[in-house]
């Protein structure tokens, strides 16, 4: 099943095309990544998924229904952690939660209770449930704005920029939270400017730039095609003048060897042993997804 699905989704301001027809399908149970530099049109469709921004023309869809014809039932299977934080300054943590489930028509009741406390628990919150949140610190507050977007239980999670000014701690709780999410079935889509999180989480990515998707795959298949791995070694002595995997450069004491796969790793320290040279010092830089991204954006 789709979870998600925007079908030539256009929207401009003037003579900006803030998107310039953008299809995109996310399967249900994805942890699927969106990213792009500032202003390439990532918040917008966001926004435009959540009903805030009206599309100039193109579809939406969230679980098979339309953000605009049936926007109820959209909304209802959304939660949005967006990257302003936003908040209520008139209320406790665990009141904000219960009006935001109100909102969404969940009565007040002993299980929902029971929920508000286990995201509190998970999110390192349970110690604030009855502060107010003027007294929050800024990470604090994208807590609760976290567990706001999940108190509906919504089967599609957007978590726009999560970790934005988030300490280590938390950044760690976080994820192991959102990874049971996910595995429990939850779709969950993310942007963020930390690549190395995509990297880590996500099994799809898709890269925006003004407003169009210019790269999407399995994370495995773009670091593959646009990176490589790196194998560097010292050793005791000059290298053999032919080797079977041909060195990149030398820089120092460290040369370089462009490797895709182990078995030239392998292939390559056979090479070395016969010919009697020593390894002093060795390293295999994996294919890293930062790099990918520039290749992408520089294309």
């Amino acid at each position: 099943m789709i979870a998600i699905e925007i079908s030539d989704v256009r929207k401009s301001y003037g003579s900006l095309a803030a998107l310039a027809g953008v299809s995109l399908q996310i399967k249900e149970g994805e942890f699927f990544a969106l990213l792009g530099p500032n202003g390439a049109g990532k918040t917008t469709l966001i926004s435009t998924l959540a009903g805030l921004t009206r599309a100039d023309s193109g579809s939406l869809k969230v679980m098979r229904h339309d953000v605009v014809s049936d926007y109820r039932e959209a909304r209802r299977a959304l939660g949005i952690v967006p990257q302003e934080i936003v908040f209520d300054p008139f209320f406790s943590v665990r009141e904000t939660l219960r009006f935001q489930a109100g909102y969404f028509g969940i009565p007040r009741s002993a299980v929902l209770d029971t929920w508000i406390d286990e995201l509190l628990g998970n999110l390192s919150l349970s110690d604030k449930a009855d502060k107010n949140m003027r007294q929050l610190s800024g990470g604090m507050k994208r807590r609760v704005l976290i567990a706001q977007a999940l108190v509906h239980r919504p089967p599609v999670i957007v978590l726009d920029e999560p970790t934005a000014g988030v300490d280590v701690e938390l950044r760690q709780t976080l994820w192991a939270f959102i990874r049971r999410l996910n595995v429990e079935g939850h779709t969950i889509l993310l942007t963020t400017h930390y690549l190395e999180e995509a990297q880590q989480l996500c099994n799809r990515i898709a890269m925006m730039k003004a407003g169009a998707i210019v790269a999407l795959d399995t994370t495995d298949h773009l670091l593959n095609a646009f990176s490589e791995r790196v194998l560097r070694v010292v050793v005791n002595d000059e290298l053999p003048p032919s080797l079977t995997v041909k060195r990149v450069k030398q820089t120092g004491a460290w040369h370089y060897f462009s490797i895709h796969d182990y078995a030239e790793v392998e292939a390559l320290l056979g090479e070395f042993r016969q010919r009697g040279v020593a390894i002093q010092k060795m390293e295999v830089a994996e294919p890293d997804l930062e790099e990918v991204f520039l290749k992408v954006m520089n294309k």
